[in-house]
Order: structure tokens, then sequence, then C-alpha cells
């Protein structure tokens, strides 16, 4: 039976996962244009955000929807890189952005225009280096996919964002999530479903993978419909489970990809995962995740290899992104950077280092920063020679490297152990 998306006699309510999902967009869309609108000499950007489906601007008592979002974060980190700049007397930069508003729904189009038009006629009369290009497509993504790519090309968009928020069932196929992905030298993903409908595809291709994964928790010969089962959805195994299932089913689409679920802990049944191909953006990510705790949930370990971990010895761990979970990151790290360095050789360039962990960690940059000045076992050595004494000035052309004189030198011999395990 298929359901009808949009009540818009009567308007929708917003879910309590809307709201947290919304909230990581407008934080990260703010952070995403502060990280790449820092060159002083840079004058002006260009990027392009598509949002898949987009529904009609607004909910039932006037909360944003994504499209919304976007437009009006957009202007306040406008507001706020130019102000940035002014006070490091740089000029200002101009940001230009193509937004593409798709939807399956004609009303829910329609509905966005009038609720869009305003806010987008205020932009332009109040912010005057925000420039923005609006274009509507009405038609199900996948149809309207090869149309949005024909008018990205030929705006020549190299930094493109996409919103892939589907409604129930999988709208979105993987050879589209990465043809994205392989078409724009700077593309990144946001991609929503609900973990049932991932169960019963795989269930479908490849029941004996996930027969295995779920067998820890006594449904391996049960149906998907077991899983709406709200004690069981709830269980941390259960998010521990899912995570890995995702990741698998996901992680060849990028090089960086955060399988955490939206926080639920009446059950885990939604997936926001976002999808880049640099450590920057992901590192960015798990940032905005701290900053705003509790709003995504992931099982495992807290430091580097999040997702190695053994159930059967109780060794996983709730992850909220609070306090408590950055703790036990730190911890977690300074043990694993000193074994990681090991591996590679007693040295490797930060850049490499943050290339090599951050498909691999849920941690703040902060807290890994920290965990490397703080480590005694470690040093961080410029390009120049010298030693960094502080971590907010570790730099992508340092090293990190091993002392010579190490106290937790015996930690190392368990390095393959770790790594395998």
């Amino acid at each position: 039976m298929v359901k009808k998306q949009y009540e818009w006699a009567e308007g929708a309510e917003i879910q309590g996962h809307s709201k947290r999902k919304h909230k990581i967009l407008r934080e990260y869309i703010s952070d995403y244009l502060s990280v790449r609108c820092t060159l002083p000499q840079q004058e002006r950007f260009r990027l392009a955000i598509v949002d898949g489906f987009s529904g009609g601007g607004r909910y039932r008592f006037g909360a944003a929807r994504s499209p919304l979002i976007f437009i009006e974060g957009l202007e306040r980190a406008s507001e706020a890189v130019n102000k940035l700049r002014l006070g490091r007397n740089l000029k200002p930069i101009e940001i230009e952005c193509l937004l593409i508003f798709n939807d399956a729904d004609r009303d829910a189009v329609e509905q966005l225009k009038k609720n869009a038009t305003p806010v987008l006629v205020k932009i332009k009369q109040t912010c005057p280096k925000l420039h923005l290009q609006v274009e509507y497509f009405q038609d199900r993504f996948e149809v309207a996919y090869p149309k949005i790519k024909i008018l990205l090309a030929q705006g020549r968009y190299r930094s493109v964002l996409f919103n892939l928020d589907q409604y129930g069932d999988r709208h979105v196929e993987q050879k589209t999530i990465l043809d994205i992905l392989h078409s724009y030298p700077a593309s990144e993903i946001f991609y929503t479903f609900m973990i049932d409908s991932l169960l019963a595809f795989l269930q479908k291709n490849d029941p004996e993978h996930l027969s295995k994964r779920l067998s820890h928790l006594g449904l391996a010969d049960s149906s998907i419909q077991t899983l709406s089962d709200d004690e069981i959805l709830a269980k941390n195994e259960w998010l521990g489970a899912a995570e890995k299932i995702v990741f698998e089913a996901f992680r060849l689409c990028a090089s960086y990809v955060s399988p955490f679920s939206i926080n639920n802990p009446g059950g885990w049944r939604y997936w926001l995962i976002h999808f880049s191909k640099v450590y920057r953006a992901r590192q960015v990510y798990n940032n905005v995740l701290h900053e705003n705790a509790s709003l995504q949930a992931h099982f495992g370990r807290s430091g580097l290899n999040m997702l190695h971990y053994d159930p059967r010895h109780d060794e996983g761990q709730l992850y909220l992104f609070d306090d408590n979970a950055r703790s036990s990151a730190k911890e977690q790290l300074f043990g694993d950077i000193p074994r990681l360095v090991a591996e590679s050789g007693g040295a490797i360039p930060v850049m490499d280092f943050y290339e090599s962990i951050y498909n691999a960690t849920p941690a703040h940059a902060d807290d890994v920063h920290e965990s490397i000045i703080e480590n005694q076992d470690l040093e961080v050595i410029t390009s120049a020679g010298g030693e960094r004494r502080k971590a907010n000035k570790i730099g992508v052309n340092d090293v990190i490297k091993l002392r010579k004189q190490r106290s937790f030198f015996p930690l190392f011999l368990n390095a393959e152990k770790w790594k395998n395990k």
C-alpha cells in the first residue's frame, strides 16, 4: 500500500527525528561555509545545494523544512563569515548558491514556492553578499536527477551538497549516490532512510550475511517484521548490529561515511548518513554532532576503529557525542593513536593521519589533538623542525612521531592484535 506522503489540507506535524536531523543540517551549513571561506585572498565562493525530497517548506505550526533551513542557514552563515572577515581587515566574500528543490508531489512544490518567496525577497534586500538562484523540479528523484545533473554541469559547480531525505522506502539507488560523489570535486550527501527498508533489501539480496549480523540478537531465523518490536529496537546491541550493517552497505560509496543513527532511545529506526570525499568534511561533521550532543547515536568504540569491538565481551559502548562520550573517547585515543603511529613506522604526517582515521572515529577534533599533545609517548614536529606545544596549533604539514623514550612501549606489542580485533 502506498502511503500518502503529504496531507496539505491539514498540514504535517514535525516529528522528533526530523527535529534532530534539521538541527544538524542547520549547524552544518553554517560550519561548512566558515570552513570553505577562510582564504584571505578569496573573494567569491560558489556552491549548489540540491534537496531531492524538499516538501512544502514548513510544517503545521511554522517550523521550517529543509529548503528553508538551507536558505536561512546560508543567510546567517554569509553574515557571520563576512563579519569575521571584516574584523580581520579582509575583503568581504560574495557567496553564490544555486538551490535546486525537487519533490514528486506537485502540491508540495507549489506550497514551497509560496513559503520560500518572501524569505528570498528579504535576503535579496538585506544580505547583498549572498546571491541565491532557485530552481524547482517536480518529479521522482531518480527521474529528476539526470536533469539536475545537466543543470549543475552547465553551471560548472564543483562544490555540491545533496540532501536526500527520502520518505519511507528506498527511493535513491546506490548507483546514484556513487554518481553524485564521483561527478563533482567537492560533493557531499546527507542521506536519510528507515532501517527496515535496508534490512528488507538485504534479506532479499544477501540473506546469509544479514542473518550472520543479527545472530547475536537471536533474530537470524526471524522475519524482518520482528524488528518492529520496540523492545528489540531500543537495545544497544541492536544499534551496534545495525550500524555495522549500514556501514558495510555504504562504505564503498565514499571515502568517509558516518553510519550514525538519529538518536531515539525508544528505538533506532531512522538513519542520517553523511557521505564525503575529504577528511575535512567528516571532521567538521563530527564536531557538529558534539556541539549538538545526543542528536545522533553510535554504538561501539569511541576512539579509532569505532566498529571493531567484540559484542560477546560487552566491549561496545553507547556514544551520544556528549561530555561523557568525549571523556571515553580521549581514554581510548590515548592508546589508539600511539598504536597507529607505531604501525606507520614510528612517524606519520598529520595529513595522512587525518585521512586514515576519520572514517573510523566518532571523536571530536579537539579530543584527537589533545590526546596527541598530552601523550608523553608522542611528539608533533613542525615543518621547520620545532615541536608543537599546543593542541590547537597542530597543522596538516606537521608530523606525529613516537618519542625515543616511551613509557607505554609494551602497548605497541599488541598493535597487530588490536588492528585485527
